[in-house]
């Protein structure tokens, strides 16, 4: 039986960056706020650990977003499907990832994703040439994660 999985990914705001690769993949911004309320009434959970985003209750230093066909909890708002989550850690990063997203253009070709997602607040680092095969853009959020535009 294959193994459910998510990517997480550290942050240094993770509502924020959580906003954006929404955005960028066309993703849906989790909302845990059910599932905070429940937890806070049970005295499971303090309101230190609680953060608002964009009028939510947020669970503070963390932010997922899911693929919006698939399955999630109605009443934790948490995806059971294809999902990133966001955590906020205390170090800058440092060198290039190990592990990124590569995002293919859709019918409007690779200049309007670009475009989109500098709009989003993503960088172009240096545009990839590989002749005849096309090319592609290695871009960074704004959090200076590298991924590529392809």
């Amino acid at each position: 039986m294959a193994l459910s999985w998510k990517l997480v990914i550290d942050s240094r705001n993770a509502a924020t960056l959580a906003d954006f690769w929404a955005a960028a993949l066309e993703y849906e911004v989790e909302d845990p706020s059910a599932l905070i309320e429940q937890l806070l009434a049970a005295g499971h959970l303090g309101k230190e650990a609680i953060a608002e985003h964009h009028g939510r209750a947020t669970f503070r230093g963390y932010a997922a977003i899911r693929h919006p066909d698939d399955p999630f909890d109605g009443t934790s708002g948490i995806g059971r499907g294809r999902r990133l989550l966001f955590q906020d850690v205390p170090e800058d990063k440092v060198g290039k990832n190990r592990l990124h997203l590569d995002l293919h253009d859709a019918a409007g070709g690779l200049e309007a994703l670009v475009a989109r997602l500098e709009g989003l607040g993503a960088t172009r680092v240096r545009e990839v040439d590989q002749g005849p095969a096309g090319h592609w853009w290695v871009m960074q959020d704004p959090e200076g994660n590298e991924f590529c535009a392809a």
